[in-house]
């Protein structure tokens, strides 16, 4: 079994080891950023756990109205294919089950180093019942999908989420594609 626990204090040094690994530098804001806003109660950082408490992965979180975007999601190495990614996104929609669920994955539809690690991503994603909306974005540079759990989104709904989150400077970097 495993549960999420919102209390990341404790495994800080483990979520950040997680983070500059599994993220790109390019689409990674900086960690002191998202626990200011964590502070700010902007955003949370979930640690998916066993029920022994060892650290599987994380899920940070921007929250927005009746909105959560799952902004990072990140398994361990050595629990990837084993079904926890499956199990921790199914404990998320139940988490925030009053909210519409939104995430971002790379664009699917350009050729890329990385192309079949991204349509695996988004197979995943759909495979848990995630829906693919009707508009891309330019996310600070990088094409981004834009995926909802069991509900629809605009681009401008999306777009409120980081305008009330971030400086006007990092929303000037989003542009609708």
């Amino acid at each position: 079994m495993m549960k999420l626990n919102p209390n990341y204090e404790d495994s800080l040094n483990k979520i950040e080891n997680l983070y500059l690994t599994a993220f790109p530098k390019n689409e990674r804001k900086p960690l002191d950023l998202i626990l200011e806003r964590c502070n700010a109660g902007l955003m949370e950082i979930i640690n998916i756990e066993s029920d022994n408490n060892d650290f599987l992965g994380f899920a940070i979180m921007i929250l927005h109205d009746d909105m959560v975007l799952l902004d990072y999601f990140a398994i361990t190495p050595e629990s990837r294919g084993k079904n926890v990614g499956s199990t921790a996104l199914k404990l998320l929609f139940e988490r925030y089950k009053n909210k519409r669920f939104i995430l971002e994955i790379e664009n699917t539809e350009i050729e890329c180093d990385n192309f079949e690690e991204r349509k695996r991503r988004k197979a995943f994603y759909i495979r848990n019942g995630m829906s693919v909306m009707p508009f891309k974005v330019n996310l600070i540079g990088v094409e981004m999908e834009v995926l909802t759990y069991d509900c629809e989104v605009t681009y401008e709904e999306y777009y409120s989420i980081y305008k009330y989150t971030f400086s006007d400077e990092y929303c000037r970097k989003i542009k609708l594609i």
